[in-house]
């Protein structure tokens, strides 16, 4: 067993499934570093994504259109996060309530949803999942080439989504606005800034990145849906957010180390390490914790992180 586990193949093949299964914490991580900059915290990431898996199978499974599943997708983890920016910028609920109930009902929903319209199979009906594009050259590079270069385009425009959350963040006003409203709503009110807008906004775009979350799940990397499709995740990009400070390029970091621990749990059972299952089956959540307790001390939240923001209030 010590010698498959040290070979070239196993790590080969472990690092090759980090990638994959820290692509779409990424994704939604990415968003939410907007909407958390913007003082709006969003647990219904786990029920955006679950809604948003079951919309881009069902698209592409009756459209023969992998695109056309993942664009829906978007549009709905948008739409459904319309209700997160609503109950939390306009009705003012306790964030961490609404955002637990968001992800009960989007469970809900998405299995009602998916057996109207699959009905209760033995097996489940599946689609052609985005190929693997090898780029040129690159893919040939021992161990890196596999790893970095062999993936399917929805892992490639995550990454490169890392450089542009940097730039609309660090280099542009709307970037500077979401910091702003983040951290004092009032003044930035006072010089004619539309808080609720901006942090609208921001929670939109947290919703259409855990949209391409689900529907990366869902299309590139399994071909099927399920009930327990996204386990977690969804929390664990809201973990990786915390762990980066709010910094993308922080995030990639936290998403592989996420993305790590649970390649590393699959390829122990499918080696049969001798270890419990259950223990394993943990490991992911562990990790989680950990992280959680090491830095959430350290971490600067925004001063008006989790506080609704009302005009008319001192």
């Amino acid at each position: 067993m010590w010698n498959e586990i040290f070979s070239l193949t196993f790590l080969t093949s472990l690092l090759a499934a980090t990638i994959r299964l820290a692509t779409p914490i990424l994704y939604a991580a990415l968003g939410q570093i907007f909407t958390q900059k913007a003082g709006i915290l969003n647990l219904g990431v786990e029920g955006t994504m679950i809604v948003s898996a079951m919309a881009a199978f069902t698209v592409s499974y009756f459209s023969g259109s992998l695109w056309l599943g993942f664009i829906s997708a978007i549009v709905v983890g948008v739409l459904w996060s319309s209700i997160m920016a609503w109950l939390s910028n306009t009705m003012n609920a306790v964030q961490v309530i609404a955002g637990i109930g968001l992800n009960i009902l989007g469970a809900g929903v998405a299995s009602y949803v998916y057996r109207i319209i699959f009905g209760v199979r033995t097996l489940p009906p599946q689609i052609d999942p985005f190929p693997v594009v090898e780029l040129p050259l690159l893919s040939k590079i021992p161990v890196i080439g596999p790893v970095l270069f062999c993936n399917n385009v929805p892992t490639y425009i995550a990454f490169l989504l890392i450089p542009v959350s940097w730039f609309l963040m660090e280099r542009t006003t709307f970037g500077l606005r979401v910091k702003m409203v983040g951290e004092h709503p009032r003044a930035s009110d006072a010089k004619g800034i539309h808080v609720t807008l901006i942090r609208n906004i921001a929670v939109l775009i947290g919703g259409a990145c855990a949209g391409a979350a689900g529907a990366y799940m869902s299309t590139a990397y399994m071909n099927l849906f399920t009930d327990n499709l996204v386990q977690g995740q969804g929390f664990m990009a809201v973990a990786v957010v915390i762990f980066s400070k709010f910094r993308p390029g922080w995030a990639l970091v936290g998403s592989l180390v996420f993305g790590f621990s649970n390649a590393l749990q699959m390829r122990l059972q499918a080696i049969g390490a001798g270890i419990p299952n259950q223990l394993l089956l943990m490991l992911p959540y562990i990790v989680t914790i950990f992280a959680l307790i090491s830095t959430s001390r350290k971490a600067e939240m925004p001063s008006a992180y989790t506080k609704p923001y009302v005009r008319m209030e001192r």
